[in-house]
């Protein structure tokens, strides 16, 4: 008899105004979502997984398991647990409502969902914290994948590990998603490393019900290595603490009824990543430094969302008006774009059973 669930993962905005690294938050209606069928373990026909895909990305994203992100990371969670081999009759419907390089985290949620799927299937039992250490084995930032997992608005970091144990950014990525050859055996990649323990640490920050997020998309995709290959290799103390200052008020400022814009735009100012990356993006600075809340009335902060080149202007209302204003600037610049207003995801990532 068949088993049915669902795996659904929410976009994400990473880097979030002054929370370079460190911040991020989900968004709700923009998921990746899969409808799973399978037959329980013990496998005993061997069967290798069926895999069809709609929405975003549809036709590019690979449909053979063995290169698919999420089906990758889903046998390395399932290899780590001696499982050598996936589930008989898998079948996986994949919808994606999540853009490819526009900052929202899609590389993300395809691997929280490798790592939730992995789980579901051989019904793991694996505590979030636990779902968070084979996450970061690939996906290496905490900020994305533990927004993604927990929902909300998060803070997180990676924690200093003890002399000896295994440190997740010396380990290949070959090493934890190997290439599989078209006769690779069972056998292929069976041992691949484990990951240590609680590497990364998450808090849940308060959010005013009243804030929702203007998403705006431009119509073309900016790769992550290529906005964080613009960044310093190093930073001056005034610039540093320009951002730690306003990350310890915006922890609290977004949580507050109700929210103070004066406050919340000040916050949201950032010398770690944006100005380096303005120039990736055309219309970027003149839209951070001409829409503000005295002149476009409910703004509260403008910010990329990830690397971007997708920009959040969180607001209470008035989305029209501040998408407009954006619009037009990104209209002088060339560049095409769609908007949509989105609320903060309070339930994250979600598994559902039939």
């Amino acid at each position: 008899m068949s088993r049915n669930f669902k795996v659904k993962v929410p976009a994400t905005s990473a880097n979030l105004a002054c929370g370079f690294d460190c911040l991020g938050a989900s968004w709700d209606d923009i998921n990746l979502e899969l409808t799973v069928s399978h037959v329980p373990y013990p496998a005993r026909k061997h069967t290798s997984p069926i895999i069809s895909y709609t929405g975003e990305g549809a036709g590019e994203v690979p449909l053979d398991p063995y290169k698919n992100l999420t089906t990758r990371v889903c046998i390395y969670v399932l290899r780590c647990h001696d499982i050598l081999e996936f589930p008989d009759d898998l079948n996986l419907k994949v919808h994606n409502e999540i853009p490819f390089g526009r900052g929202l985290g899609s590389s993300g949620a395809a691997v929280v969902a490798g790592v939730l799927l992995a789980d579901a299937l051989a019904d793991l039992k694996l505590s979030p914290s636990r779902q968070l250490d084979f996450a970061l084995m690939v996906e290496r930032h905490p900020d994305n994948v533990a927004a993604a997992l927990i929902g909300g608005f998060v803070g997180s970091y990676l924690k200093t590990l003890p002399e000896g144990v295994l440190d997740p950014s010396s380990v290949p990525m070959s090493e934890v998603l190997p290439e599989y050859p078209p006769d690779a055996s069972k056998d292929w990649g069976k041992k691949p490393p484990v990951p240590p323990k609680d590497i990364g640490h998450w808090l849940r920050y308060g959010w005013a019900s009243q804030i929702k997020a203007l998403v705006v998309i431009p119509q073309f995709e900016l790769s992550t290595a290529k906005a964080r290959g613009c960044l310093p290799e190093q930073y001056s103390r005034p610039d540093v603490v320009f951002n730690l200052q306003r990350l310890a008020v915006l922890t609290t400022a977004l949580s507050i009824t109700p929210p103070d814009p004066d406050l919340i735009w000040e916050a949201m100012q950032d010398k770690l990543h944006q100005p380096y990356r303005s120039e990736l993006i055309p219309g970027l600075p003149e839209i951070t430094k001409t829409l503000t809340p005295k002149s476009h009335p409910g703004l509260l902060g403008i910010c990329l969302s990830g690397a971007g080149p997708t920009i959040l202007a969180l607001h209470t209302h008035n989305h029209e008006a501040i998408a407009d204003g954006i619009f037009k600037i990104f209209a002088k610049n060339n560049v095409k774009c769609r908007m949509e207003v989105k609320s903060i995801s309070e339930s994250g990532s979600t598994v559902s059973f039939e």
